[in-house]
């Protein structure tokens, strides 16, 4: 060994020492603060998840084990999410050991504390899924389109996967899993991860992901279900009824994942499969890694409402790429796919069908600001939602009022220089998550002080409302739309050849627009004419009904229709929508009288949502 002399040694335990407390300091903060998960990540952290489970269709239940490797920074507990699990017995690495759970949190459930020591290498949970986890939808045969074979699907945004794998629940917490998951023969099981093509003659899928994602991305889903392929990378899972209307409906996917492409890089997950879920699923869509959740109510039989596919393919850059890091910066996720899921549309269709898009979302977005009226704060893009359910921050603020910042920052820079600042925000982003701090910070140091740029950045996210600097959207056939419905209020007539090549959006913008002053009698006008109420468009089906119900239209016994729709649908934006209607139009006894026959059949998420809008308590 060299000598050294008394003062170097000083330095060079100061320079070590130095670096020993930078090191520190940066492992420390490498998670943020969140108030959605009792993980201490920071503290120790889940890297790779191995799930071992059986679905038990009779007991309806999920059960097995989950086995985490595991970062300790010199912890001596490791933190779980759980809610409405039953948790037997805890090992860590081999050795069982005593757990303890915390208090019970209605939203957040209770703190899983598994002691380990600085050498534990693994934690393996045994645990099963009750009647209450909110995950889960377990569906009767009578609740398919097949009517055959029951059926399951999870549904772990945001915060629910902990209701159905014991887990660290954070965006920001990102895993690599494994699975082996045991079924009936009759059934396939399909994940978030590389997928079969065919069942297996035992029942046993295995399944592996190898690219880390945030928890409330794994997925699961179990049906009598079959495969298509649309190209060598994309294809859909669908039960049998309907695989062929959805190969047809979504034939243009293996274009939209070239367009996306050519906008913002390459595709990283490999294969981009879409699942068609039963009716109750309560969103349009999910973008699970490698396979997409899917609604029915999409199928549309024109491609008119596709870009919702786009939309989840979007989300494989912003949001499975680049994750928010809490439920606050929600908008990152959705205001990029959004403005993405444009992009896409007006590379395959065309710039006026954009157009139309986005301007049916500005209209959501004044009908969201109206609601919040008097809660001005949830018009933020960066919200506070401590103390809240995360689910509150989903709404059209974060989707369209992030999407019109975004479009309104395009067209301030160049649509040339975002496109360059975006795809490398993607691409040196990417597995990571994001906070809107960073972002922030990120935008001001590659696109505005770069280019010399001014931008109100600060206020369009941390202020309430919509900036006076917004893009102004404008469509040609949507002003075309309301000429149509000017005319007819004026001449009291239908001109049906005006409408034989509308698009859905049209559709849509006419029955929005309709005047406060119309008449029963020129709606009992309207539907003979275009036969609206018995419309096979769930999407123009919805705003048709909330108009009925706003103006007292009981034509064409759309009473029947609404309830049948009501009881049959699941997605949470069209029902709530329609109960909302019921509700502003003091018809509340008549909605709970449907409500009470349609709750058996909706997913948590959106019964949650549509007691709050009734008053409904579960008896």
């Amino acid at each position: 060994m060299k000598k050294i002399n008394l003062l170097s040694f000083l330095v060079l335990i100061c320079l070590t020492s130095c670096s020993d407390s930078k090191k520190e300091e940066t492992m420390t903060k490498k998670y943020v603060e969140e108030p959605h998960s009792f993980a201490k990540p920071n503290e120790a952290v889940v890297t790779h998840l191995n799930l071992d489970i059986t679905v038990d269709f009779g007991t309806k239940q999920i059960k097995g084990t989950a086995t985490y490797d595991i970062n300790n920074n010199d912890a001596s507990v490791i933190v779980l999410d759980t809610k409405f699990l039953e948790i037997h017995k805890v090992f860590a690495d081999e050795k069982e050991v005593k757990f303890s759970l915390g208090s019970f949190n209605e939203q957040l459930g209770s703190a899983l504390k598994i002691p380990i020591g600085v050498d534990t290498k693994t934690i393996t949970v045994h645990y099963n899924t009750t009647e209450k986890t909110e995950a889960l939808q377990w569906l009767t045969p009578q609740q398919t389109a097949d009517k055959t074979h029951p059926f399951l699907f999870t549904q772990g945004q945001a915060i629910l996967t902990r209701t159905w794998i014991p887990i660290q629940d954070s965006p920001q917490i990102r895993v690599t899993y494994n699975a082996s998951v045991k079924v009936p023969n009759s059934l396939m099981a399909v994940m978030s991860a590389q997928n079969p093509k065919k069942k297996t003659t035992d029942g046993i899928y295995n399944f592996k992901m190898r690219q880390a994602i945030s928890p409330y991305l794994i997925a699961l889903s179990v049906g009598n279900i079959e495969y298509k392929a649309v190209s060598e990378r994309t294809g859909i899972y669908a039960e049998k009824s309907l695989l062929e209307k959805a190969h047809q409906e979504f034939s243009d996917m293996e274009k939209m994942v070239s367009a996306a492409e050519n906008l913002y890089g390459t595709y990283d997950w490999e294969q981009f499969d879409v699942i068609v879920l039963p009716p109750s699923f309560p969103f349009g869509g999910m973008e699970n890694p490698r396979l997409t959740f899917a609604t029915p109510t999409v199928i549309a039989g024109d491609k008119s409402l596709t870009s919702l596919i786009a939309h989840e393919l979007a989300h494989s850059w912003s949001g499975n790429l680049v994750t928010n890091a809490t439920w606050d910066d929600f908008w990152l996720n959705e205001g990029f796919t959004v403005y993405f899921e444009l992009r896409i549309m007006e590379a395959l269709y065309g710039k006026d069908r954009a157009n139309m898009l986005a301007l049916i979302g500005r209209q959501d977005l004044e009908e969201e600001l109206e609601g919040f009226k008097d809660s001005p704060e949830d018009t933020k893009l960066k919200l506070n939602l401590k103390g809240r359910n995360p689910d509150d921050g989903m709404n059209s603020i974060a989707y369209d009022k992030g999407y019109l910042f975004l479009r309104t920052l395009e067209e301030t820079v160049g649509r040339e220089r975002f496109d360059t600042f975006l795809k490398n925000y993607f691409r040196s982003h990417a597995f990571s998550t994001m906070t809107t701090e960073r972002f922030i910070t990120y935008l001001n140091t590659n696109l505005l002080d770069k280019h010399q740029v001014t931008f109100n950045t600060e206020e369009w996210i941390y202020k309430a409302g919509i900036p006076k600097n917004q893009s102004k959207i404008t469509s040609d056939r949507f002003r075309g739309v309301e000429k149509t419905l000017s005319e007819f209020i004026r001449k009291n007539k239908v001109d049906v050849d005006m409408t034989k090549d509308w698009t859905t959006q049209e559709w849509v913008h006419f029955v929005r627009n309709f005047p406060k002053e119309i008449t029963t009698d020129q709606l009992t006008l309207i539907d003979n004419a275009f036969d609206l109420t018995n419309s096979n468009n769930s999407y123009i089906a919805m705003v048709w009904f909330e108009k009925a119900i706003t103006y007292d239209y009981r034509g064409n016994n759309i009473d029947d229709n609404i309830e049948a729709f009501l009881t049959n649908v699941g997605r949470r934006w069209y029902v709530s929508t329609i109960f909302k209607a019921y509700k502003n139009s003091d018809k509340v006894a008549e909605a709970m009288a449907i409500y009470k026959k349609a709750r058996p059949n909706y997913h948590s998420v959106t019964a949650n949502t549509v007691d709050d809008i009734l008053g409904y308590k579960a008896e």
